[in-house]
């Protein structure tokens, strides 16, 4: 930091103390550009709305207050109260209690309003230490922190659903188990439920509606650790993360730095809008809320100060909380200058990649926001990783809408070429310095369908959040196969259960960064529900007592991590260039169904459909790997002529999404030889002999235009 940083060691912190000892002077540090009075107000340790002592804080010309006491120690509830001018950007209360942005633990009084508290922050990580799985081996497991273990019977009763029963050694091994190696977890920054939710009997169960920055939900904890205050709350978070790390699991965040929980200018003020609201939020010169997000209020990060909140929480997470990586919510708002337009060298999007405090921190980007510009895929600066929507779409639209649509008019809306595409690594999406692991694959994420409910429902059915089933979205790319919703007809079933299949391989044999949402491996239905936000309870659970084909639908998941683990062909690192040899990327041969060069007529063919694709790695840190892939998008049959390539003997079958159970035998075939492809299926083969053959980045057939 700089030596005259004006916004350095904002928040509380203590001189003279050691530990967590209750010796020293506490020091507090608060901005507010507006402010004309800022008044620390310490509280009674036994009543927490009667203010003990009040401190003056005094003014900066960097608009940041200061002020010291000796009650300031650990266990302390304090709060603020500003004063300031009147206007239509402003909303100053000399009488109201606010929360110190920068608060690392809050606490509720009987009343359920929230106060400041000094943290004792003390923990023994002994030996833990980060896993630092590298990039092209992380496998991304999207959870909540209670949905995931709320149900699971292996725990203790006191345990599930709470971040101790995360860290149990159950659901480790069930992870590891899954050979998932990065488990991103939904908001848990202590939130609140929207007003409007709170009216209608209803609660925010995902958790995108922060309260504060630097505090863990207290209601994913143990009773035992919710009893023991704040500080039992904040160490069993890092004993979670401790424990995970220890077992080789990173684990992500999902931050939401978009927007606060004071909502619309009607909402309730506990912090940033009655400290400043015209310096923190987003504003016309008249006070209309500028909202980038849908959620009320947008903070503005053309701000220093709104940057630097960001920068410290962020901090604060990956070295006292020892946290892998984050996943940001709305990001294109993070990115919105003064003008509010989108600038992908925004100082904030700059400083998250460049922070020394920050490096080998992994950053996931939400590429979006609901703004005039928001849609800004591929356009982040290279370091971060980005949710590729379009890399959902078509793997959704090529497994199930063009199947609906092929059934309904006799030919599906387009070929195969799109899909390859992605298929590769979205190299039409992302600069060619950003490589293939800039895109997040998914094909389902916390909101929208499960992946169960996308091969069930054509139509959402959201009537239980209270809004008349206008929420959520409509455009599902999805396709019930014959009947809405629950069915025994086994032949819908069976064509669900491997639509399921296919989506699983195109997401987990695809290059890129894949991300699975929790519960899709096992088949979890919200019974057509794709805004399942207000709703905490069986419906958005993980149900762990399954059926015979749930156990087969997760069998399958980890026979297709094992093969991305095995076969480094499958997860390069960077794009091919043509003519060129390129470390760690793959040289790609594309064969039509008859084993020859695909033409243009292959790629774009709505009659067609049919791919091999042949990867080969360039060898920088594992031995030599080369794979075929094939995918059939037709519900007909198909003869495939496995193609004959320089330094390929054979093929061994490793996986066929046709079959619902694994077959330990794998068949071996030659180039050549004649296979029946089942209907709408993907198979995966090893193909072995000596390395040989185009640098990498070439092509047996040209680029997939699609």
């Amino acid at each position: 930091m700089p030596a005259n940083d004006p916004f350095e060691r904002l928040g509380v912190t203590r001189s003279g103390a050691t530990g967590g000892s209750d010796t020293g002077t506490g020091e507090i540090r608060v901005f507010s550009a507006n402010a004309t009075a800022v008044e620390l107000c310490v509280l009674d340790a036994h009543d927490p709305d009667w203010v003990a002592e009040t401190v003056d804080l005094e003014p900066t010309p960097d608009g940041v207050w200061h002020g010291a006491s000796a009650a300031l120690v650990p266990g302390a509830r304090y709060a603020l109260r500003a004063d300031g001018p009147t206007g239509p950007r402003h909303d100053f209360d000399r009488e109201r209690l606010l929360l110190d942005p920068y608060a690392r633990g809050l606490a509720r009084t009987p009343d359920g309003a929230w106060r400041s508290y000094v943290q004792d922050e003390t923990f023994d990580w002994g030996a833990s230490v980060k896993p630092r799985v590298p990039r092209d081996r992380v496998v991304l497991y999207e959870a909540h922190v209670k949905g995931l273990t709320k149900l699971l019977p292996e725990l203790p009763e006191e345990l599930r659903g709470t971040y101790a029963g995360l860290a149990h050694p159950a659901t480790i091994d069930y992870l590891l188990d899954l050979e998932v190696t990065t488990i991103e977890l939904l908001p848990m920054h202590q939130f609140v439920s929207e007003q409007r939710l709170q009216g209608q009997g209803l609660v925010n169960y995902w958790g995108y509606n922060t309260l504060n920055f630097f505090t863990p939900h207290a209601a994913y904890a143990t009773r035992a650790a919710q009893f023991g205050g704040t500080g039992a709350v904040l160490r069993e978070v890092k004993g979670m993360v401790k424990l995970l790390h220890e077992a080789g699991l990173e684990v992500v965040l999902d931050v939401v730095y978009n927007h606060t929980a004071e909502e619309g200018p009607d909402g309730p003020t506990t912090s940033f809008r009655g400290l400043d609201a015209a310096t923190y939020y987003r504003q016309t010169a008249e006070g209309a809320y500028i909202d980038t997000t849908g959620c009320g209020n947008t903070l503005d990060f053309s701000q220093p100060v709104a940057q630097r909140l960001v920068l410290d929480s962020l901090r604060y997470w990956a070295n006292e909380v020892q946290i892998d990586g984050f996943r940001f919510d709305l990001m294109a708002t993070l990115g919105r200058d003064a003008g509010a337009e989108f600038d992908p060298e925004h100082p904030l999007l700059r400083a998250i990649l460049d922070d020394p405090a920050l490096q080998g921190v992994t950053m996931i980007s939400e590429p979006w926001d609901v703004g005039m510009g928001g849609w800004q895929v591929g356009r982040f600066p290279a370091g971060y990783h980005e949710w590729n929507d379009g890399f959902r779409d078509r793997a959704r639209a090529f497994w199930l809408t063009d199947v609906g649509a092929a059934r309904a008019h006799g030919s599906a809306p387009e070929g195969i070429g799109s899909l390859a595409r992605r298929i590769t690594g979205s190299a039409h999406v992302f600069a060619a310095e950003r490589g293939p692991l800039a895109s997040v694959n998914f094909v389902t994420a916390h909101d929208g369908f499960t992946l169960a409910d996308l091969t069930a429902y054509n139509a959402k059915h959201n009537i239980g959040n209270g809004e008349d089933n206008r929420d959520g979205t409509d455009n599902n790319r999805s396709f019930n196969f014959g009947v809405e919703g629950a069915t025994d007809d086994p032949v819908i079933t069976t064509d669900r259960r491997k639509a399921m299949r296919n989506l699983l391989g195109t997401l987990l044999l695809s290059a890129g960064m894949p991300m699975l949402t929790a519960g899709d491996e096992i088949g979890r239905t919200q019974r057509g529900n794709n805004n399942a936000y207000c709703h905490d309870s069986e419906l958005t659970w993980v149900d762990w007592h399954l059926e015979g084909w749930q156990h087969d639908l997760r069998r399958v998941v980890q026979r297709l991590l094992q093969l991305r683990r095995e076969n480094p062909a499958l997860r390069p690192v960077r794009y091919g260039r043509w003519g060129e040899t390129v470390p760690s990327a793959t040289q790609m041969d594309w064969y039509n169904n008859d084993g020859n060069a695909m033409t243009m007529e292959d790629w774009d063919s709505p009659a067609e459909r049919t791919l091999q694709y042949l990867a080969a790695s360039t060898p920088e840190f594992e031995p030599f790997n080369r794979i075929l892939l094939i995918v059939h998008g037709l519900e007909d049959p198909v003869e495939v002529t496995l193609p004959a390539h320089e330094g390929v003997d054979t093929y061994t079958l490793l996986w066929d999404s046709a079959h619902d159970r694994l077959d330990e035998h794998e068949p071996v075939h030659t180039p050549g030889e004649r296979l029946t492809v089942g209907p709408t299926s993907m198979l995966l083969f090893r193909a072995d002999g000596e390395p040989g053959g185009a640098a990498a980045g070439a092509t047996g057939g040209g680029a997939a235009d699609g």
